[in-house]
């Protein structure tokens, strides 16, 4: 690849990112913490079922229930109730038509210093400007069938239900509003469901757009928003042992062999083949029945060829380290490594031949695994002749590196799952595929970027001066002093320690850039699955964005600031 000539790659338009504003402390703080409450929730109504609706007296009193029997600070009360109405709910609304149902979103999620759009007396009236998130979420519930208001009151909302043209709401608010506007709701034995803000004013705020998302697209058509994501991928993970490979893979011979399954059992993130697997269990119709042997071989195939791909690159980029020990070649010397990753491309081969599907089946897995094959190393290809002879890459250009090297192993992924489930579905999905795969792929090592960025000894891309978004970015922005410093990076001739490179990317706002980047992609990731008819696999493939890039803090509810609320009223009423 020559990286002088322009590439024709193109961005997604942007999604814009709002800097989230202090925390408050009555909503857990941490992913663990809302993992944990939010399956102890789903146990609770599970076990009492309570029938829906539930005024609110009663349902604070189930909260305080969960809250004694969780241990959990009492201040996590109100998170806990919004929680427990919408897991009883949450069967209803999907059976609920999306034509009957309102997307009611509030006006704070517009940037106000910047937004063009008016109001009626029904509320924002978006002018489509791409500034926030209103526009996205207003086209996609519209696009389904939806009534969408961005507005506060909930008079409008209950005159939209005395109607009866209002089935099903899915909110977004602050806890105050949903106060008020769930009496109306409770009293109308309306199903609603509720995703808070993301942090503690009116002003700019933001909201976890997978939470949206997945409610908004509910549907009882869908089959996987029964599907148990963290089950599958622990089940998928049991595979990964020494006693799972050898009834999967077979007794060991020799000690290459040996080293390669302690190197496929290491650890790592498996997300490949939860992919495949994810994607299997979507397109079948059998999918209560337990997953199959040759389902099995297919996935450790798919791990097979991504541990390949690590033991080469790490011999390719000189890494000294990877899962916090020694890269294979250090541990056991170049040869033997590469030996190894070589009989790991062909135990994956091997796996695929060696299944109980049709010949139709191995024919297209193996021509989908050996052109990925081939594109991946294209890709790193491209950054191998760039190493020999570096010099400053675009931020386009280094996109597309990370859109050779990555999205194969992703689009591979879900091509075994889609043809172990029919091959027939798996060639009308075929650009899907390939549009979702790319753009997950580059928000992937995007998030990468920014994790080594975060990390708290300098990583080891900023070490070896790689090519990386941030280093593009840093470059594209800086100017005098900066940007020879910036030129002498790519070309690899810096002596600067990697924490000043690190505070040069934070100082550019390089980071903020590829954060923006980042949600960007996996915009686009969810915009490729516009036009799939399939509801499972649509639903499953949105939520395996959520899976991967579970990274949203939720920070605290909405705390209204009712003088300027109030006033604002007054203006436009006036």
């Amino acid at each position: 690849m020559n990286f002088m000539q322009p590439i024709t790659l193109t961005l997604p338009r942007p999604v814009p990112i709002q800097k989230f504003r202090t925390p408050k402390k009555n909503i857990p703080q941490t992913l663990a913490e809302r993992t944990a409450i939010l399956g102890a929730v789903r146990n609770y109504v599970a076990e009492f079922n309570p029938v829906p609706p539930v005024p609110t007296d009663e349902l604070k009193e189930h909260a305080d229930k969960l809250v004694a029997a969780l241990g959990c600070n009492s201040i996590y009360r109100d998170y806990i109730g919004v929680l427990i109405n919408n897991e009883m709910w949450r069967e209803s609304l999907a059976a609920v038509p999306f034509e009957r149902r309102l997307l009611l979103l509030p006006k704070c999620l517009r940037i106000e210093s910047k937004c063009p759009a008016p109001f009626d007396e029904f509320g924002l009236l978006c002018k489509q400007c791409g500034l926030c998130s209103i526009q996205d979420l207003q086209a996609e519930a519209e696009r389904l069938g939806y009534a969408v208001l961005v507005a506060e009151g909930s008079a409008i909302v209950m005159s939209l239900i005395q109607t009866g043209k209002i089935e099903a709401i899915v909110g977004v608010s602050c806890l105050s509003v949903l106060e008020r506007a769930f009496p109306y709701m409770e009293a109308a034995a309306v199903p609603g469901v509720a995703v808070p803000l993301l942090q503690d004013d009116c002003i700019d705020t933001n909201v976890d757009l997978d939470w949206v998302w997945d409610y908004i697209h509910l549907t009882s058509d869908d089959t996987t928003r029964r599907m148990d994501l963290s089950s599958l991928r622990d089940e998928v993970d049991s595979w990964f042992t020494a006693e799972s490979l050898a009834q999967i893979l077979g007794s060991v011979d020799g000690e290459a062999e040996r080293i390669s399954r302690e190197w496929l059992a290491r650890d790592g993130k498996r997300w490949r083949p939860f992919l495949t697997v994810s994607t299997f269990q979507a397109l079948r119709s059998d999918a209560e029945k337990p997953l199959t042997d040759d389902l099995k071989k297919i996935a450790v195939a798919v791990e097979c060829f991504h541990k390949a791909s690590l033991v080469h690159d790490d011999i390719e980029d000189a890494d000294a380290e990877r899962y916090g020990a020694k890269t294979l070649h250090e541990e056991h010397g170049t040869a033997i490594a590469l030996n190894v990753g070589d009989l790991l491309i062909g135990e994956g081969y091997r796996l695929i031949a060696a299944s109980g599907l049709s010949p139709q089946q191995k024919a297209e897995m193996l021509l989908a695994a050996s052109n990925g094959q081939r594109d991946l190393c294209r890709g790193q290809g491209a950054e191998l002749s760039w190493a020999r002879q570096p010099q400053p890459l675009s931020t386009l250009q280094v996109i597309d590196i990370f859109r050779r090297k990555t999205a194969p192993a992703f689009e591979v992924a879900l091509r075994l799952g889609a043809i172990c489930a029919s091959p027939e579905a798996c060639q009308e999905l075929d650009s899907t595929l390939r549009d979702y795969s790319e753009a997950l792929g580059i928000a992937y090592q995007i998030r990468d970027d920014l994790a080594d960025l975060e990390a708290e000894e300098a990583a080891k891309d900023i070490v070896g001066l790689r090519p990386s978004v941030l280093l593009a970015i840093a470059a594209e922005r800086a100017n005098g002093d900066s940007r020879a410093i910036f030129d002498s990076i790519w070309r690899r001739a810096c002596d600067l320690p990697p924490e000043k490179i690190q505070s040069l990317y934070v100082e550019l706002k390089a980071d903020e850039r590829a954060r923006t980047l980042l949600e960007t992609y996996k915009e686009e990731a969810i915009r490729s699955l516009r036009d799939l008819q399939n509801p499972s696999l649509k639903g499953l493939l949105r939520r395996v964005v959520g899976k991967i890039f579970n990274e949203t803090e939720i920070k605290g509810w909405c705390n209204e600031f009712e003088q300027k609320n109030q006033a604002m009223r007054v203006n436009l009423v006036s």
